[in-house]
């Protein structure tokens, strides 16, 4: 639970960084979103809302990213989410605006896409689960402007044993603990404490079975599921009501919930997989789904037919007839979709899903399909380079990291594709290091036209360039990428300073 050419100038990134925001981008009509890239920007948007006394919902997110495009395609553009919009002021961070990955630092987001809910004074109410249904998100929305507490004054009490309104354990069991970033909890620590919140006592049954799922899906190698875990998934299993509820955390986590209640193959894990799985089929079968959530059921049954098949084998023996029903579901998906949003999110999960099927074909021919039909097309580009290097063409992959890249828009985007390019090029063509020096440098010289670059995503795409650098290039090499970045890093902020002082040096 899955990226334009460069500015002219340095002046012209600076101008775009500086230059007031007027309008959001890329987001459907409806919401009067306000654009963020700067502190200011911010700052603006919460003295509005303390001016008018409104909530403030943030939303970080990136053109190409499938997940983002899915809220835009199913809650975004929803009447009653643009009505409800009314009641906050909406902030839109556009990860590839010039400055913007300065805000991640400030908010602690990575992931797109990312959905926070704070009070008129600024302190964070909830994080929102962009993977649930729509009306979900809603309520939960709803629940959170309603005058609800910080969700770490909530989780607080929560872990003392004190009582909780049944609203506050909705919202900790539908937290998008996915995208806390240690906030509330240490990842590796994530499952325990989801563990204990879901065996407290007061908890409505709505909330327990959530955090008991979640729970189950971050438990740690050897760590024991609760009492009567197993007893919950057969009770949400037999009630289509329940089922539908919790079908995202059913389809995303579906393996794992089988792991962590049977770690060794039996007869008894064996049933539950194939109860799982027909309960899957069901809702992958209704149409009053969306799209990605029905492709989404379909990864999960893949998934738990692969099992006890190790995660690095190209080519699974499945069942016949299921891979007959994945020809089948992702066949007729091109033509069926209309929505640009929804093209993004859903192709890509569709080739995912061949992929992991093992049908490389079809995952190659329908990515290729929606190239030219792609508002973001170096996204499929990259998914196509994974399916050639996966399958032993190393030439062919190289070719679509490279035009990925090469294709790709936006200061943060093109680091992180850049930086993708670059691996994939120190890994599977280690003797190119002429080839490599420059690509490095390339990333250098676009580093150096985003005032952000060495925060959050930028900065991690960087140290990834300099630590697959350091084991391959010699003295003579390390030093002329490192008088090129001295410049850039004297204009830094003492914040982002260290992080690039740090590159290309070895020891």
């Amino acid at each position: 639970m899955n990226k334009t050419p460069l500015l002219a100038s340095l002046a012209l990134a600076l101008a775009l960084a500086h230059a007031p925001l007027q309008a959001s981008i890329d987001m459907p009509a409806g919401v009067a979103w306000k654009a963020a890239a700067q502190d200011a920007d911010i700052d603006a948007a919460f003295a509005q809302a303390k001016a008018e006394k409104k909530p403030v919902l943030l939303y970080w997110g990136a053109k190409w990213c499938p997940p983002c495009n899915q809220l835009k395609a199913t809650l975004f553009n929803r009447a009653d989410f643009i009505q409800q919009s009314k009641a906050l002021v909406a902030v839109n961070i556009d990860g590839d605006l010039p400055g913007a990955q300065k805000l991640g630092t400030r908010f602690s987001v990575r992931g797109y896409p990312t959905l926070i809910l704070f009070n008129a004074d600024g302190k964070e109410l909830t994080r929102l689960p962009g993977e649930a249904d729509a009306p979900r998100v809603i309520k939960l929305l709803q629940m959170g402007m309603a005058g609800g507490r910080p969700i770490q004054a909530v989780l607080a009490d929560a872990r003392a044993g004190k009582a909780l309104k049944s609203a506050e354990w909705q919202l900790l069991g539908y937290y998008s603990w996915e995208t806390d970033q240690d906030q509330l909890v240490k990842a590796a620590e994530r499952g325990a404490l989801l563990q204990k919140l879901s065996q407290a006592k007061g908890v409505p049954e709505d909330a327990r079975v959530r955090l008991a799922f979640k729970a189950l899906a971050n438990l740690p190698s050897g760590a024991r599921p609760a009492a009567g875990d197993a007893a919950l998934l057969d009770k949400v299993l037999a009630d289509d009501k329940l089922t539908r509820t919790h079908l995202d955390v059913l389809s995303n986590f579906a393996d794992d919930l089988v792991k962590a209640l049977h770690r060794q193959p039996s007869a008894e894990r064996d049933a539950l997989r194939a109860r799982l799985d027909r309960v899957l089929a069901r809702e992958q079968a209704d149409t009053k789904l969306s799209r990605a959530d029905r492709v989404q059921c379909l990864i999960a049954r893949v998934n738990l037919a692969r099992l006890d098949t190790p995660a690095s084998e190209v080519n699974p023996k499945l069942d016949p007839a299921l891979l007959t029903d994945v020809r089948g579901f992702t066949r007729n998906l091109d033509s069926e979709i209309k929505d640009g949003y929804e093209r993004q999110a859903v192709i890509y999960s569709a080739g995912h899903l061949l992929g992991i099927a093992g049908l490389w074909a079809d995952s190659d021919a329908l990515l290729k399909a929606n190239l030219s039909k792609s508002h973001s097309p170096y996204y499929f580009m990259s998914v196509l380079g994974g399916n050639a290097r996966k399958t032993g063409r190393t030439a062919e992959a190289l070719q679509w990291y490279e035009r990925a890249f090469n294709e790709s828009k936006g200061p943060a985007t093109r680091l992180q594709w850049g930086s993708g390019y670059y691996e994939n090029l120190v890994k599977l063509a280690p003797m190119e290091t002429a080839k490599a020096e420059k690509v490095a440098s390339q990333l250098i010289q676009e580093a150096a036209q985003d005032p952000g670059s060495f925060y959050e995503r930028s900065a991690r795409s960087m140290k990834k360039v300099s630590d697959l650098t350091l084991p391959w290039a010699d003295a003579a090499q390390l030093a002329r990428l490192q008088g090129q970045l001295a410049p850039v890093c004297a204009k830094l902020d003492a914040k982002s300073k260290p992080a690039c002082d740090s590159l290309f040096k070895k020891g």
